[in-house]
């Protein structure tokens, strides 16, 4: 299980698979998981992604098995696990990658991309917020709930809307499971700073090329909503995809993988 220690003074858990062929030199992959997940969240991808490319799967500050709980009064910035994974791909000497996120990881990623223009070669959105998230009038209810009662009951609460109606049910309870065994104390720092950001202004300073996925029925808005804010995205593209799920990257993941493998290929040709 690799683990990096990181300049920005965390260690840092994270997967690399690479099923390329031996004699080549892949170009990388840098998948970025949602609130409450790991990188396990991308399990699904792997087998569509290794193949062509090298993917590097990290866990979050705070998540997984990365650094002990980020405390719940931190100050953490959107800004502070760009620096981590901007600190892992230098330490694995990788200049320039691909990325992929999903959920809020896609918040985060944005600004990544805005920040970084010329490392990311392509971005990868999939069921992600809009550009201002303020969850301020659900942040007291959500960290009193968390507080008393931990993260499962609110997790088996709110996974209809994450998953979709059609996710079997063996599913849903992995998913449940996964994201219970967050740290309370990682949860609540980050539902009370991590979505605070307006990352409107770093639209336009996004220089690659851009994939946006999302769903017919995604309770993180509805298509044209979605499209308002993908098209100040320069050379970006919506894919909208049939269901009732927000998280497609779990829920859709083969189609998902598949039109992102497509589009990353396309960006290389």
């Amino acid at each position: 299980m690799p683990k990096a220690q990181l300049p920005t003074g965390i260690t840092m858990h994270y997967e690399v698979d690479d099923y390329t062929d031996p004699w080549t030199s892949p170009e990388a992959v840098l998948m970025m998981h949602g609130n409450l997940e790991c990188g396990a969240a991308w399990y699904a991808w792997v087998p569509t992604l290794a193949r062509h490319y090298s993917v590097i799967r990290p866990d979050m500050r705070g998540y997984g098995q990365s650094t002990p709980p980020v405390p719940a009064d931190s100050p953490w910035t959107i800004d502070v696990p760009i620096d981590d994974f901007i600190a892992l791909m230098d330490q694995l000497g990788i200049r320039k990658f691909h990325l992929i996120a999903a959920k809020i990881g896609g918040f985060i990623a944005r600004r990544f991309a805005a920040r970084c223009p010329d490392r990311v070669l392509s971005l990868t959105l999939i069921g992600t917020p809009p550009p201002i998230y303020d969850t301020a009038a659900r942040v007291e209810s959500l960290t009193k709930d968390i507080s008393e009662n931990g993260i499962e009951p609110w997790a088996r609460r709110t996974m209809s809307g994450r998953l979709g109606k059609n996710f079997p049910p063996e599913g849903v309870e992995w998913w449940i499971q996964m994201m219970a065994r967050t740290p309370v104390s990682t949860q609540l720092c980050f539902v009370k700073n991590i979505p605070k950001a307006d990352i409107t202004p770093d639209l336009a300073r996004i220089r690659c090329p851009t994939l946006v996925i999302t769903t017919e029925g995604s309770a993180l808005g509805d298509v044209e909503s979605m499209r308002k804010w993908q098209v100040l995205i320069p050379n970006s593209r919506l894919l909208v995809l049939p269901g009732d799920s927000y998280h497609a990257a779990a829920s859709d993941a083969d189609v998902c993988a598949a039109e992102t493998l497509k589009f990353m290929q396309q960006t290389t040709t």
